[in-house]
């Protein structure tokens, strides 16, 4: 593959829907950029089976990694034409006993969202002249969920980022969606307890968990095709929320 190679950065890509968008990109023949924070070894493992693909570690929750992140960009690709924000964080814990600490620590990861964003939008896709920003958001973010009201505001957040920034750069060739998951089979999905899986499927109408796979053909989607579709948020659940 050609150092001209399209790039596509998946943040949060060494495991679960990160992982399932950096394999389908990979099949697009993106050159894929793997981000981690601290899943080094599955990130450099995936990365071994993706052409010319590599990987790169930052804290999203600190500005200066991302800036590191973003001159490792410039130098080893030269490019970004699509970010996959996916990279998130979650504490489980009822209102009245969160922490402020947990509360920080996930909205954090949100302004680093935010600020990798900015940076990606400014130090390549305008100059470019285009590119793709696809935020992984969530149905918890429209239907609300007990216990993670912080991982919400944050998901319904992504959400209003992406209808507002679309605004900002559509004359300017860049095009902002959302895919909002529902309960999708994951690590942090498999460690529920059966009767709080069985409540969820029973909310189901098609009566399954997705799967990783299922979303990444949507941001696949979002990534080569589409080009009237922007501002958006394609919901992925199964019938759960639309």
């Amino acid at each position: 593959m050609s150092d001209e190679a399209r790039i596509a950065l998946v943040t949060g890509g060494a495991k679960g829907i990160g992982a399932a968008c950096c394999r389908a990109l990979a099949g697009e023949g993106f050159r894929v950029v793997v981000h981690h924070r601290s899943s080094g070894a599955a990130a450099e493992e995936l990365a071994a089976k993706l052409p010319d693909a590599f990987t790169a570690c930052a804290d999203l929750a600190d500005s200066e990694a991302i800036d590191g992140l973003v001159r490792e960009l410039k130098e080893r690709a030269g490019r970004v034409d699509v970010l996959v924000n996916n990279a998130g964080y979650n504490v489980n814990a009822p209102m009245a006993t969160m922490k402020l600490a947990d509360y920080d620590a996930v909205q954090a990861v949100a302004r680093g969202t935010w600020y990798l964003t900015k940076q990606v939008v400014r130090r390549f896709m305008l100059r470019q002249g285009g590119g793709r920003i696809i935020q992984i958001s969530s149905v918890v973010g429209h239907t609300g969920n007990a216990g993670q009201i912080p991982y919400t505001m944050v998901k319904a957040g992504l959400d209003a980022l992406t209808k507002s920034l679309a605004q900002e750069v559509a004359e300017r060739g860049i095009l902002v969606n959302a895919v909002a998951p529902g309960f999708i089979e994951t690590d942090m999905t498999g460690e529920l307890p059966a009767e709080v899986r069985e409540a969820v499927l029973s909310r189901v109408p098609l009566g399954r968990m997705g799967s990783p796979e299922e979303v990444a053909e949507a941001v696949r989607w979002l990534a080569t095709s589409a080009p009237y579709v922007h501002g958006a948020v394609l919901h992925v659940n199964g019938g759960l929320h639309g």
